[in-house]
């Protein structure tokens, strides 16, 4: 299946990504005052990519979580093209749920069903933690 995106420049280091779906971001490369970078916006896709399909495993395992957050954390290579070379994923759950199950729905998530996940994973180590809360 293709997808596209569609990047126009505003002004100075300003740029308006608009995706296949219609929803239009603000990428910045400079001073990052109105959009974050576009490396920036590669953990934001992770962590959306991530939340989302862990979602859909709890619910079809019928876990009663009350709050799901991912927080990223990445180091970057110290030369072109400065790649993601380590990136740790804390999930913050709550909720009366089982900690297997949550555990389960994340490594299937990260394994297999999270594309952005296996992309970065071909250049950056991937680890994660697990935090009920």
């Amino acid at each position: 299946m293709e997808t596209f995106a569609t990047v126009r420049h505003v002004e100075g280091s300003k740029f308006d990504a608009t995706t296949a779906s219609g929803h239009t971001v603000r990428l910045e490369g400079g001073a990052k005052e109105t959009g974050g970078s576009p490396m920036e916006m590669v953990l934001a896709a992770l962590g959306g990519c991530s939340t989302v399909t862990i979602v859909e495993f709890l619910e079809k395992m019928r876990q009663p979580f009350t709050s799901l957050e991912v927080e990223l954390s990445a180091e970057r290579a110290d030369k072109p093209p400065r790649v993601y070379t380590k990136i740790h994923a804390r999930y913050r759950v709550g909720g009366d749920v089982n900690q297997d199950r949550v555990a389960h729905a994340i490594n299937l998530t990260e394994q297999k069903y999270c594309s952005v996940h296996t992309m970065l994973a071909a250049t950056a180590e991937m680890t994660h933690t697990i935090e009920f809360v």
